[in-house]
């Protein structure tokens, strides 16, 4: 069962033993792999001097860039063979122009070998059908990319299960999808020809009703048949409407039934409601009647995670709760909504909620379909005498991977796991930040100390291996006037930054869609720039107190100082709350001058959700005239290609961050007693889905 290699190996690899402590070999000790994926932020690009290209870049590499087609680089990267420069005499030119230096080249064969195999299939595996098979009326609502992925995983999971059924293991009576979201993935595996029993986990009230109502739009369920009481029905809405009508004359006549939200209590404590982060991507309500605020905060400095709150303020009560079971119409395949929130992988409250809710047997036949509503008497639904699970996902964020991955040792009833993740960069960190400090490493953003000091016990490394892993590099410390090494550190470490990068998709970049992300880094970036200069914020600055001078500080400052000594500013260790711009409309990408007015103006808005005072920023910008604008794009036009070089070779490189990631997470399976068998193994087209792999476990027989 599962691939002849765990794990997708590359090319220049046999052995997996070999391949994992040469990844982490080079992931720990390559200074330029380190630099490009977690030492080097765009915001910093044109606010030093020198700056970060000339500074961490070789000068041959510097020289044979200039000029070059981005394209050209790209294709050296990751598509042209490399063989062609082995000859002894060494190859002079390559595609009208000197051939690359020896320097680069090796960098770029350490990075290749050490990427993940993704072709789809993999060999071995059973050819993928050129056309998708799943029915129209399941794949409504999908795009193309969405059909690829649920047509292909829902194809694999259906093998997967017949495999372990067929090894003599007990059959797989439930499929949980986490984190099911609208439920395209559990609506293709319960509808036929798979017609599984599916246990859709969702925190988001929403969605789950979403998901219902596609059901019902797909003709897999019944539309339910309500009975509505029309002449109360229109009394109350004449009644309400009386009132209302009432209240904005400012009668008081009802008064106590109608409170303004501005006056009304949100608890018994009085305490209002507070948007906690987490390090979890999950949230859910406490009750359907609380329903929660969460989802992901996306910015130019990456994303947060905003989780559930409750109207008491609080994530900590959620309940797991059963919202409905639907039997499909056809094949006898089921999907049961549960409410909940995934704190650790614990399933049992779950499980127990297929036992003993709204289970069905798991012989249901498809010649007696049934729609069994949330107020229909489930005593006479007959209940499975076990229930034996998958825990599934498909591309689960951050650590919900982690959270279903526990689930097989946490919850007796699950017994495999296949989990696609994806979003790197919400995965928390579990070891705080590292006990040495090479210079590209230091903290250039406040938001990497406040993830780098999370220590979440979930977060990345999963695995003993790399959470044990010796570092070189020991710092030193004083002792008797003398520097004395300190005791070895030990602990892989990805800071924010270099899992943002890992989630790139390189390989799938054209020159148009190239072009139009590097132009808005570079728009990005040389407003920082101005920002600079006319004293939005500051220099940055180094550990040492120097400003400027290097490619080791922190992130230029906002040098707004505000009253009091209050709200947002310089905090004592230099760092500073930073100065985020966020999403603007499409029209403001068009040219630079756009980009620049459209940001001002969001940033000076009266609703503006920048923490540093809207009419600070409106003084310093004002008199910033177009010809300025223009000026600044002429000035610094030829360091746009530099731009584009360095985010092509950080996007490169981090398919080895990637690569760790992912090998961190079989690792962790292969540590635990309990597990039989685990692998790793693509289940989508790069091209069309590039976090393609997936992580499978499986448990040992009772």
């Amino acid at each position: 069962m599962g691939p002849e290699a765990p794990l997708p190996l590359p090319a220049e690899f046999s052995d997996v033993d070999q391949y994992v402590e040469s990844l982490l070999k080079f992931a720990t000790t390559s200074w330029m792999l380190q630099t490009l994926c977690g030492g080097v932020h765009i915001l910093d690009f044109y606010t030093r001097s020198p700056d970060l290209y000339a500074t961490l870049l070789p000068e041959t590499w510097r020289t044979w860039f200039r000029g070059r087609d981005i394209m050209d680089i790209l294709d050296l990267f990751m598509r042209e063979h490399l063989d062609q420069f082995n000859n002894p005499s060494g190859r002079q030119t390559w595609r009208d122009g000197p051939a690359p230096p020896e320097e680069l080249l090796q960098y770029i064969r350490d990075v290749r070998r050490h990427l993940l195999a993704r072709d789809f299939p993999p060999p071995g595996a059973p050819a993928a059908p050129e056309k998708a098979s799943i029915a129209r009326h399941i794949a409504m609502g999908m795009k193309v990319k969405k059909v690829h992925e649920v047509d292909n995983f829902a194809r694999y999971i259906d093998r997967l299960t017949a495999d372990v059924e067929a090894s003599g293991r007990e059959e797989i009576t439930h499929l949980v999808d986490f984190g099911s979201g609208q439920n395209y993935l559990g609506r293709a595996l319960a509808a036929p020809p798979y017609s599984k029993h599916l246990v859709a986990v969702e925190s988001r009230q929403h969605n789950i009703e979403g998901a219902k109502k596609m059901d019902i739009k797909a003709k897999l369920v019944e539309k339910p048949v309500t009975y509505v009481n029309k002449k109360k029905y229109r009394a109350e809405f004449e009644q309400d409407k009386r009132r209302k009508k009432n209240m904005l004359k400012g009668l008081n006549a009802h008064a106590d039934e109608f409170i303004p939200a501005s006056d009304a209590t949100v608890n018994p404590g009085g305490e209002s409601p507070t948007v906690n982060e987490t390090s979890s991507v999950t949230g859910s309500a406490a009750d359907s009647q609380a329903p929660a605020t969460n989802g992901v905060k996306c910015d130019d400095d990456g994303c947060d995670v905003v989780a559930g709150v409750q109207s008491n303020g609080t994530n900590d009560t959620a309940k797991t709760i059963t919202t409905n079971l639907q039997v499909y119409t056809e094949g006898g395949g089921s999907v049961q909504y549960v409410e909940h929130i995934i704190k650790d992988g614990d399933l049992n409250p779950v499980i127990d909620q297929v036992r003993d809710s709204t289970s069905i047997q798991t012989e249901a036949s498809a010649s007696t379909p049934t729609v069994i509503e949330e107020s229909a008497s489930l005593s006479n639904v007959p209940k499975p005498t076990k229930v034996n699970a998958m825990v599934m996902s498909l591309h689960s964020c951050g650590n919900l991977v982690h959270h279903g991955l526990r689930s097989l040792l946490l919850s007796p009833a699950v017994s495999a796991v296949a989990m696609v993740g994806c979003c790197y960069n919400l995965v928390t960190e579990r070891l705080g930040p590292p006990t040495y400090k090479l210079p590209t490493l230091r903290p250039n953003h406040p938001r990497l100390e406040k993830t780098a000091n999370a220590f979440d016990p979930h977060g990345f490394p999963m695995s003993e291996k790399l959470a044990s892993y010796p570092l070189p590099h020991a710092p030193l410390h004083t002792y008797n006037g003398e520097l004395k090494p300190d005791e070895q550190p030990k602990g892989v470490r990805l800071n924010i930054t270099s899992r943002m990068m890992a989630v790139q998709a390189p390989f799938n970049w054209g020159r148009a869609d190239s072009e139009l992300f590097f132009s808005r880094h570079y728009y990005r970036a040389l407003l920082q720039r101005i920002f600079l200069e006319r004293g939005v914020v500051s220099a940055p600055v180094d550990g040492d107190g120097s400003v400027g001078g290097s490619a080791s500080g922190h992130t230029s400052r906002v040098a707004w100082t505000p009253p009091n000594g209050r709200g947002p500013g310089l905090s004592s260790d230099g760092t500073s709350t930073p100065l985020t711009i966020g999403t603007l409309r499409k029209f403001a990408y068009s040219d630079f001058k756009s980009y620049v007015r459209a940001a001002i103006t969001k940033l000076t808005s009266p609703n503006s959700f920048c923490e540093v005072d809207p009419d600070f920023i409106k003084g310093k910008m004002d008199g910033l005239t177009d010809e300025d604008i223009e000026d600044y794009e002429e000035r610094f036009k030829e360091k746009k290609h530099e731009l584009s070089v360095m985010w092509s070779l950080m996007a490169f490189s981090a398919g080895v961050v990637e690569a760790v990631i992912v090998t961190d997470r079989w690792l962790w399976l292969k540590e635990q007693s309990e597990v039989e068998t685990a692998w790793v193994e693509p289940v989508f087209d790069y091209a069309l889905s590039p976090r393609n792999l997936v992580v499978v476990g499986i448990k040992k027989p009772a």
